[in-house]
């Protein structure tokens, strides 16, 4: 078994990061993984939160992802990031930007409760937490992203 697997992250907007990897930490909306070389074939669904890849040398890079799709085989992590930035770039400004996106996505969930379900309410509820946790991991304030009124 190889030692390495090919880790490949990109968003809508770039291409984040090709590179091989020992593993990788993935934030699942049914728990967190990691994918190791060799590991199963498997399509995860992302919650926000921070992926880390290891290289082969034991270093870590993590990027923030809003949410998405990883695609793990036995050589590789393909990963579809609905946004994704290094941890290295993101500004509080950059995280408000993200809070305000889940922050109205849960305001019109609740608002049209009777059309869409509580399912709906409670899914975006949770990303929101998730989205509030994700930036109070790396040290940034989520209370500073407010809606107008």
């Amino acid at each position: 078994m190889a030692d390495t697997m090919q880790f490949d992250l990109v968003s809508p907007e770039r291409s984040l990061v090709s590179v091989p990897a020992r593993e990788v930490r993935l934030p699942g909306t049914d728990g967190d993984l990691t994918a190791m070389p060799g590991h199963a074939s498997t399509i995860v669904t992302l919650r926000p939160g921070m992926v880390t890849v290891v290289d082969g040398q034991g270093n870590a890079t993590e990027f923030a992802v809003t949410g998405g799709f990883a695609e793990i085989t036995g050589e590789s992590v393909s990963l579809l990031a609905e946004r994704g930035h290094a941890r290295a770039e993101i500004t509080q400004d950059i995280y408000n930007e993200m809070v305000l996106d889940a922050r109205r996505a849960h305001r019109s969930a609740e608002t049209r409760r009777e059309t869409v379900g509580d399912e709906v309410v409670a899914a975006a509820a949770k990303l929101l937490g998730d989205m509030e946790a994700l930036g109070t991991h790396i040290g940034l304030d989520p209370n500073q992203a407010t809606i107008p009124d």
